[in-house]
């Protein structure tokens, strides 16, 4: 894939979100509208053309954890708070990011986690489970080895002890599992076919309505060695 082969040739082994989401949507994975931007006045441009409340994420191949590195902004409603939100990325990012990711604010409260890792053993598995602030926490997740079947991501759903949370609660409609379930199966074939690809973590996969859409991600490269 044209986007892995350039990464590598640069020498990057993490894809930036802007990159990595790329990738999902590359291969029908449903990610959020957004867009890089570089300056203000692009990103007022963009965040005009999305339309508000949109999210701000300063983003580079160098940066994973942007909450912690005061790199992400919420709900911006106007162009006065896009005008704030720009400058105080600008300045938390300190040179280390090379642009400011525009994105569309995506609302639901059920948050999941879905991924890929290479195992020495086993190849590339598929990864399900609670999201959010809880992936760390609970560790409620599920594991198959690519590639799968539609029972196979089923049987993951309902094997988490969260998995309620896929139901239809609290005034929520149950979680349209058949697009769910083509997600897990679609991480599966990205690892078979790209053994360049060592990770991929969505999270959170966020429930917007009935439909999940990866709102972060982030893939992780083998190093040059692995790959000689």
């Amino acid at each position: 894939m044209k986007l892995i082969e350039e990464a590598i040739k640069k020498g990057q082994t993490i894809l930036s979100e802007y990159e990595s989401k790329q990738l999902l949507a590359y291969y029908d994975i449903p990610v959020t509208r957004e867009a890089p931007v570089k300056n203000r006045g692009s990103l007022l441009e963009a965040a005009g053309k999305i339309g508000y409340p949109v999210v701000f994420k300063g983003c580079s191949s160098e940066i994973t954890h942007k909450t912690e590195k005061g790199l992400i902004r919420l709900d911006i409603r106007n162009s006065e708070e896009a005008a704030i939100a720009f400058d105080e990325i600008t300045a938390a990012m300190n040179g280390s990011g090379n642009f400011i990711l525009v994105q569309e604010m995506i609302r639901g409260k059920r948050e999941l986690v879905a991924g890929l890792t290479r195992d020495p053993q086993f190849g590339p598995c598929v990864m399900f489970g609670l999201g959010g602030i809880f992936t760390e926490i609970l560790k409620d997740i599920s594991f198959r080895v690519a590639p799968l079947k539609k029972y196979d991501a089923l049987e993951m759903m309902h094997e988490i002890r969260g998995c309620r949370i896929l139901d239809a609660v609290r005034g929520m409609e149950p979680v349209d599992l058949e697009m769910l379930a083509d997600i897990l199966i679609t991480l599966g074939k990205i690892g078979i076919e790209n053994e360049e690809i060592k990770e991929i973590d969505i999270n959170p996969l966020i429930i917007s309505g009935n439909k999940p859409v990866a709102v972060d991600a982030l893939v992780v490269l083998e190093s040059p060695q692995t790959l000689d």
